[in-house]
């Protein structure tokens, strides 16, 4: 059997047509006509109040820590098991990172331990909606009103998930999407800036168009545009739009296929390998819900681990591990004064992701299960 990936790009049929039509139109360059479709999408059928497409979701949260002003001193909570980009985009303001444990039945944040961090220096909180569950974000909104403090959502693995029926990403002052070919939606990179606090709205396109007010040139409003403000080179082409909005057309069927893999892992797994051998399986809060975006399984030790990611490579099945604590990085480890992270090492040290993407066939499939199996078994 030919090695199976962990991830696959799944193609619409669509997206070099669309290609094609915006180089036709004159314009590839940002907010052409596919990026307006694609806000569009967003912003009507999704119920967000105002979006930017961006380069990434890394800059989606780069502006977001503009837009809030970080300055050298501000500390901003956020969960150590997470990707470096949560991180990245705020220490480039001079924030000190605070970093919160994981929940032991997830590795998203653990809510219940935001509060004791904060200090007056606290200015924000970014909940990561691991695997695109959200986290509880009554609890986080609370906390943040308490204490006058920005929420930020990192959405990036979060597109087409719910929270008490309210879309991932609607939540926070801003949110910020990732369409990285690794995502169920993808344009091969690609982000997105939610931004449902209006005060935030005009800003945020100056700061996407390099400091300028380019983009209020464009609609008309002033008769010639310059530099206002700081800013960056956030802007993505039409090309990638283009892209991307095949794959929103497309968003139910991707996802149907998702969540059809995803219950097939979890019919087989749930009830034999949580009982039996200790594996830790997907939790889904009843706040949320399950957008498929990976399975995981936590193994009960690294070496287990280990040996299962062998297993799995001679059986050829590419599974990968994921985030390592960025408590503990290379970068971090020196200045982090906190405490011991208990659950976001065990995440860590313990969590593979399993092979999940819409061309993944039932005979694949069912190679992964058995092989996962015939290793408890011998």
């Amino acid at each position: 059997m030919n090695l199976i990936p962990f991830n696959k790009p799944f193609f619409t049929g669509k997206e070099t047509t669309y290609i094609k039509e915006a180089v036709a139109s004159g314009k590839i360059s940002g907010d052409g006509i596919f990026t307006k479709k694609c806000h569009h999408f967003f912003e009507d059928q999704l119920g967000f109040k105002k979006v930017l497409l961006t380069t990434s979701c890394t800059d989606a949260l780069e502006m977001a820590a503009i837009l809030i002003d970080i300055k050298p001193g501000d500390e901003v909570i956020m969960p150590s098991y997470t990707f470096v980009s949560t991180a990245n985009a705020f220490v480039l303001r001079g924030a000190k990172i605070i970093f919160v444990d994981s929940r032991r039945d997830h590795p998203g944040l653990d809510e219940d331990k935001l509060e004791s961090l904060i200090t007056e220096r606290t200015k924000a909180i970014i909940p990561v909606h691991y695997a695109g569950v959200a986290c509880d974000m009554n609890k986080i909104m609370n906390i943040a009103a308490k204490y006058s403090l920005f929420v930020i959502e990192d959405a990036a693995q979060a597109i087409d998930g719910y929270y008490e029926d309210k879309p991932i990403g609607s939540f926070g002052h801003m949110a910020a999407f990732s369409f990285h070919e690794t995502k169920n939606i993808i344009s091969g990179e690609g982000g997105m800036l939610v931004i449902n606090d209006e005060r935030f709205v005009k800003r945020a396109e100056i700061i996407r168009e390099k400091g300028t007010n380019r983009s209020a040139f464009f609609r008309g409003e002033v008769d010639k545009y310059g530099w206002v403000d700081m800013g960056s080179s956030f802007l993505p082409s039409d090309i990638i739009a283009a892209f991307l909005y095949a794959q929103l057309e497309n968003l139910t069927l991707i996802q149907n296929k998702r969540k059809a893999i995803w219950e097939i892992y979890d019919d087989a797994f749930r009830g034999c390998l949580d009982i039996k051998y200790e594996v830790q399986l997907p939790f889904i809060p009843e706040f949320t819900t399950n957008n498929a975006h990976m399975y995981y399984l936590v193994f009960k030790n690294k070496k287990e681990r280990k040996a299962m990611l062998k297993h799995l490579k001679e059986k050829g099945i590419l599974a990968v591990f994921h985030y390592l604590s960025l408590h503990k990085s290379t970068f971090y480890k020196d200045i982090y004064e906190g405490s011991a992270m208990k659950y976001s090492d065990n995440y860590s040290d313990c969590l593979i992701r399993l092979p999940l993407f819409p061309e993944l066939d039932i005979t694949q499939q069912d190679h992964i299960i058995s092989s996962i199996k015939s290793f408890y078994a011998n």
